[in-house]
């Protein structure tokens, strides 16, 4: 798991460095007492875990947390903070954990220890199951490339051909959180894998063309900013 840590006060940034160095499976890949430098380090490094203060200058931890739940960013996020003030935003937010200063090295370690396990959940469910009448189709999720919604039903395509299942997107979504898939448009998710070129259609849209399909995707100018400040 590679993580980044970041708080103000160097004391607390040290502490942190010693615990979470000495985990096995866990890789420190940055460690800063600003929020703008975490933001940037964000941006440049693929990282599954930021363990973050809240109340710093300039930028808050929160903003950082909110910044990578605005954009669906597959970052786990745990605040370590002296002020409960923050706690049911931050649930809101969907965070991993909220840990009170002072803490012990324990309820640290139990905390990463528990997205651990999660995640090598996660990784072994590599495939998604879709149920088509009499049928249980089980698709690999690295050989999907697009999806579109259309009417009552969605399509997947894939390498190998497409399927078309009732489950929503927002449903197909939640079982596509690997950092690969994005909800490009309304009506579509796409794996930033295959993107091959970008048009543009409208004022604010685009469409994509994949690598091995001929099938076209749309893309709204948010997320083509998004792509290229965090993906390309």
């Amino acid at each position: 798991m590679r993580v980044g840590l970041v708080d103000d006060r160097e004391i607390d940034l040290d502490k942190l460095n010693a615990i979470v160095d000495g985990m096995d499976g866990v890789e420190v890949v940055f460690s800063t007492l600003s929020a703008e430098e975490a933001y940037e380090q964000i941006k440049k490094e693929s990282i599954d875990l930021l363990i973050a203060d809240i109340e710093m200058p300039h930028l808050s931890g929160y903003e950082l947390a909110d910044i990578i739940h605005t954009h669906a960013l597959h970052i786990a996020v745990i605040f370590v903070t002296a002020n409960s003030g923050y706690a049911v935003h931050a649930f809101e937010l969907n965070v991993h954990d909220y840990i009170m200063k002072p803490y012990s090295r324990e309820r640290l370690t139990k905390s990463i220890a528990r997205l651990l396990e999660k995640k090598s959940s996660a990784d072994i469910a590599g495939r998604l199951y879709i149920k088509q009448k009499n049928d249980i189709h089980i698709l690999q999720k690295k050989d999907i490339i697009f999806i579109e919604r259309s009417g009552r039903s969605s399509t997947i395509h894939t390498r190998t051909g497409s399927i078309k299942t009732y489950l929503t997107l927002n449903e197909l979504e939640g079982e596509l959180r690997e950092r690969d898939f994005l909800r490009s448009h309304r009506s579509f998710i796409i794996n930033i894998h295959y993107v091959n070129h970008f048009s543009l259609y409208a004022k604010n849209s685009y469409t994509v063309t994949f690598e091995g399909i001929e099938g076209q995707a749309m893309i709204t100018k948010e997320k083509v900013d998004f792509l290229q400040a965090h993906f390309f």
